[in-house]
């Protein structure tokens, strides 16, 4: 299907451009190839994200890319860059004739100023501004949005990883790799010294979450 594939991939590429001529320069459009996700970025046009063809996914990318075919189109979200910028986005997987899921067309919004405007209309009129939105990174280093994933699931722990529990730990690993983290080459010595621990660790973790997570699955089946 790699044919069929490519076929997808470059009947789309001429349209990001005709999205963002049409809406505008706060709107960026982007073709994925999940087939190569540490340079997933094949085609893009506008800039709310600030990269370029050859970058990598983000993090809603790879998130998709763990979840395989049984992924599902994810719309109107809305997430804040590591630079301050709000950005509304929908993601819509490729699929080929087999259902297989091998990239994604994306389309983000800077709604910054929208956002400013709209809290400043509310406070006038005394109302509560919105709850923050999450953090998530946009970069043309893959390597850069692996540590951006692995610092979340730190913070999320509340504690350094030598206070963590074996279970802590596992689940750590277990919440990266559903995550899609490990779908990036080179990504398991990359999580360990974000870590500060050996690959053989690390890989050993890895291992140990997926064959608990096989088994709580078959227990439940």
């Amino acid at each position: 299907m790699k044919r069929e594939q490519d076929a997808i991939i470059a009947a789309l590429t001429p349209v990001v451009d005709g999205i963002v001529a049409t809406l505008g320069s706060f709107c960026e459009v982007v073709v994925h190839d999940f087939r190569r996700p540490e340079n997933s970025v094949v085609a893009i046009a506008g800039s709310v994200t600030g990269r370029s063809v050859g970058g990598a996914m983000s993090e809603i990318g790879m998130g998709i890319l763990a979840r395989g075919d049984q992924a599902s189109d994810e719309l109107n979200y809305v997430t804040r860059t590591g630079g301050g910028k709000l950005v509304k986005s929908s993601t819509m997987v490729l699929r080929d004739g087999d259902g297989t899921v091998f990239g994604a067309l994306c389309v983000n919004l800077d709604i910054t100023a929208v956002t400013q405007a709209h809290a400043l209309i509310g406070q006038l009129a005394g109302l509560t501004s919105p709850a923050g939105m999450p953090t998530t990174t946009f970069g043309d280093d893959i390597d850069s949005v692996v540590d951006a994933v692995v610092d979340a699931h730190q913070l999320e722990q509340s504690k350094p990883w030598t206070e963590l529990s074996r279970e802590e730990r596992l689940e750590l690993f277990r919440g990266l790799d559903e995550r899609g983290v490990f779908a990036v080459r080179r990504a398991v010595p990359q999580v360990a010294a974000r870590l500060g621990i050996s690959r053989a660790s690390a890989y050993n973790y890895l291992s140990q979450a997926r064959n608990e997570s096989d088994t709580s699955q078959e227990q439940q089946a």
